[in-house]
C-alpha cells in the first residue's frame, strides 16, 4: 500500500519488428536454400522431351557460328584466324602485298586465255600461231617470277624496318607473301584492308 508503485510493464516488440532489427544490414536477409533444393533447381533433363525442336535449335546455333567465325576470319580478325595467318607480321605482310598490283594474280587468268588460243588454232593447224602461244606462256611465267622476287625483296626490307632480322626467320613472311599475291585479289582470306596504291 505505502510502497513504490509499480511501473506499466513495457509493450511487448512485435515478433516481425524483432525480426526486421535483428536482420543484419547489407545481409541477403533470407534463409540459405539446402543443398537438395539447389540441385533440384539446376537439374536438367538430359534427354529433351521435344527432341526435334532441340536438333533444330542446334543446328542453327552451329550456323550461326560457323557464319561468325568464317565472317571473322574474312575481316581478318585475329581470334578467328589459323596460326598460319595470325600476329601483327603476318597483317603488314598482307597489307605489303595487297596494296601493289601483283602479275601473280593475273597469271591463271593469262594462262586459262592461253589455253582457250591453243585449242581453237590446234582446230586450224597453224604452227606459228601454237609457237607464238607458247612462247606468251613462258613470257608471262618469267615475268611472275621476276616479280615475286621483286616482292621478296620488298617484303623483305619492309619487315627488316619495322619488326626487325628476326621477324624474317621466325615468322616465314616471305613464302607467305609470294602465296598471297599468286592468289587473285577476291579470292585471299583474309580479305584486303587496303586499297591498291596505299602506302603500307
Amino acid at each position: 500500500m505505502f510502497g513504490r508503485t509499480k511501473e506499466p510493464p513495457a509493450a511487448a516488440v512485435p515478433a516481425e519488428t524483432a525480426t526486421t532489427t535483428a536482420a543484419k544490414a547489407g545481409g541477403k536477409n533470407r534463409p540459405t536454400p539446402s543443398r537438395s533444393a539447389q540441385e533440384a533447381a539446376n537439374r536438367r533433363p538430359l534427354v529433351p522431351t521435344d527432341r526435334r525442336a532441340a536438333s533444330s535449335s542446334s543446328k542453327e546455333a552451329l550456323r550461326a557460328e560457323r557464319r561468325r567465325v568464317q565472317l571473322g576470319r574474312m575481316n581478318g580478325e585475329e581470334k578467328y584466324l589459323s596460326a598460319r595467318d595470325r600476329g601483327p607480321v603476318k597483317r603488314y605482310v598482307r597489307d605489303v602485298v595487297d596494296s601493289r598490283r601483283n602479275l601473280g594474280e593475273l597469271f591463271l587468268p593469262f594462262v586459262l586465255v592461253l589455253l582457250l588460243v591453243q585449242l581453237a588454232v590446234g582446230q586450224t593447224a597453224n604452227t606459228a600461231a601454237w609457237l607464238a602461244s607458247y612462247a606468251m606462256l613462258y613470257v608471262g611465267l618469267i615475268a611472275v617470277v621476276v616479280d615475286s622476287l621483286l616482292l621478296r625483296r620488298l617484303v623483305r626490307r619492309k619487315v627488316e624496318e619495322r619488326f626487325g632480322a628476326e621477324a624474317l626467320v621466325r615468322t616465314g613472311v616471305v613464302g607467305y607473301a609470294i602465296m598471297r599475291a599468286l592468289q587473285l585479289r577476291r579470292s585471299r582470306l583474309p580479305k584486303p584492308q587496303v586499297t591498291r596504291g596505299t602506302k603500307v
